[in-house]
């Protein structure tokens, strides 16, 4: 029976449709290859494709996991044979070919570690080392700054001049990623620094008046007195703790409330504390002992100095994209351009709380995310500090 009309018609439109398809196809990939430009911009795009993907892999310094992964991505980049990263002490990586060369090339790059310079190997020197082959090497110093921290080796059956120079780049490149690394361990010293600073801080002059406190009621008020040992515990056990470079907003306000209770021990109804927080933001993530020292420091050098009673108003609030946490007290506040100096760390002072806060903020989060203080003497002061909701890799 032959085929009725219909079902040809269905049967060529289908083809039809399959043709359009496949040109279809055919056509947007030829458009996006023309998208990439000349051969010349595929070229300059491949080389700094690999460059970022090593670099993400070297952003830890040199070390066996990073530089085995961006082995592979520099010697594409390369174009040589083999290609093999040291640090000071041995073989981090060997990536392709001639692996019976590995333990010849701490040898090998003893001269450039001692010296800082590039040498170029020849296959017949390699041959006399003990190695047969047709290989030829460059080896690259890694510098970080005055210290050669390593060697780029590269591998290929002839060491041109552009094969020196590449070599010689790539380590200068590879340098760029370790001083990286090492000022971002710096940075993190620091902050644990500015950290036992705070810490250092509260021991002498707080710990000592708390302790003072305790003892007063020991006789008159026994519960009162433990109750007191009890948060004191609880302070110090937080201020002290070793380990989290953040906190979250919930858990330095528990600190607050636990010092703020302490110095009302001491100073009875001059201290009068107000707060106003807003539920959304008490998960906001901030640098750990970021908050105390304010309210310390609103105690301290606001009230303490003020004749009768003195109030700090503590608020956190949502804002858009941010927390925005002040600190307000109505005491003897500070000459603006004393303050202004302090916090450019040209002139010392008490408020060094206050500094280090304000730097750690800056650090973390950039100039723009430092403390803002409102004060003038006899007009109390106003501390705002403004973080972000979302902080990944920050973690409480």
């Amino acid at each position: 029976m032959p085929d009725s009309p219909l079902l040809t018609a269905a049967a060529v439109a289908v083809i039809v449709l399959a043709i359009a398809v496949v040109v279809g196809v055919g056509i947007k990939v030829l458009r996006s290859f023309r998208e990439l430009g000349t051969d010349a911009e595929r070229a300059t795009y491949n080389t700094l494709h690999a460059a970022s993907r090593a670099g993400q892999h070297l952003r830890t310094g040199l070390n066996p996991a990073g530089a085995a992964k961006a082995s592979r991505q520099l010697r594409n980049l390369l174009g040589c044979d083999a290609l093999a990263i040291t640090d000071t002490a041995g073989v981090l990586a060997w990536d392709g070919a001639a692996e019976e060369l590995k333990p010849l090339l701490m040898g090998l790059a003893a001269d450039v570690l001692a010296g800082g310079r590039t040498t170029v190997i020849q296959p017949k020197d390699l041959s006399a080392a003990g190695k047969s082959g047709s290989l030829a090497a460059v080896l690259a110093p890694v510098k970080a700054g005055s210290r050669v921290v390593g060697v780029v080796a590269a591998f290929a059956p002839s060491a041109g001049a552009g094969l020196v120079r590449a070599t010689g780049e790539v380590a200068d490149w590879v340098a760029v990623q370790v001083e990286l690394a090492e000022l971002d361990a710096s940075r993190t010293l620091l902050m644990e620094a500015e950290v036992r600073a705070l810490r250092a801080q509260i021991s002498p002059h707080f710990i000592y008046n708390s302790l003072n406190a305790i003892a007063s009621f020991i006789n008159t008020d026994p519960a009162r007195a433990r109750e007191l040992v009890v948060e004191f515990a609880d302070f110090t056990r937080y201020s002290f703790r070793r380990h989290g470079d953040f906190t979250t907003l919930a858990e330095e306000l528990r600190c607050i409330d636990r010092y703020l209770l302490l110095e009302r021990a001491r100073f009875g109804d001059r201290v009068q504390v107000s707060l106003r927080i807003a539920p959304e933001v008490l998960g906001t993530v901030i640098p750990f002992l970021s908050l105390q020292p304010l309210v310390e420091n609103a105690v301290r050098h606001g009230l303490e100095a003020k004749e009768g009673p003195g109030h700090i108003s503590i608020t956190a609030e949502d804002s858009g994209a941010f927390a925005e946490v002040t600190i307000e007290d109505d005491g003897v506040g500070m000459d603006p351009a004393q303050l202004q100096s302090m916090l450019a760390g040209h002139t010392d002072g008490d408020h060094v709380g206050l500094r280090n806060v304000d730097a750690r903020l800056r650090q973390v989060y950039g100039d723009e995310h430092g403390l803002v203080i409102e004060t003038a003497p006899g007009e109390g002061t106003l501390i705002t500090m403004r973080v972000p909701k979302s902080q990944p890799g920050h973690d409480a």
